[in-house]
């Protein structure tokens, strides 16, 4: 069930996060956010996981950002605890998100929902 904004009735438009928000470029085609802390063993693992992923497909983007140093996002986005990632489509709107340390098998099927999705661009086969 949709969430509904209580003034209005309507869904709540979907943030979209740039380069002033995330502090690197986008991907072209999907962007993986990690939220991450210092002392966070699970971040660590986390970083290789997106890392790999992101250098197996064109166009898609990892970039880390210090929890710590952008309280303002993490509270915008409700993040919780770290590590944190996010799927972003195209358009860099979160299509996907998972607290704890992702399976590489899982971050590969979210980018699909991000690739294929509504929005998402296809630059060929």
């Amino acid at each position: 069930m949709p969430v509904r904004d209580d003034q209005t009735g309507r869904e709540p438009a979907t943030p979209r996060l740039g380069p002033a928000d995330l502090g690197a470029a986008p991907g072209e085609r999907a962007t993986l956010v990690q939220f991450s802390s210092a002392f966070c063993q699970p971040c660590r693992a986390t970083r290789r996981v997106l890392a790999d992923v992101a250098a197996m497909v064109d166009g898609v983007a990892h970039v880390e950002i210090d929890a710590e140093a952008r309280l303002d996002l993490v509270r915008a986005l409700g993040v919780r605890g770290t590590p944190t990632t996010l799927v972003l489509d195209a358009d860099g709107r979160e299509v996907r998100r998972a607290t704890g340390q992702p399976r590489r098998a899982d971050v590969i099927a979210a980018l699909g929902a991000a690739l294929c999705g509504p929005g998402a661009r296809s630059d060929g086969p």
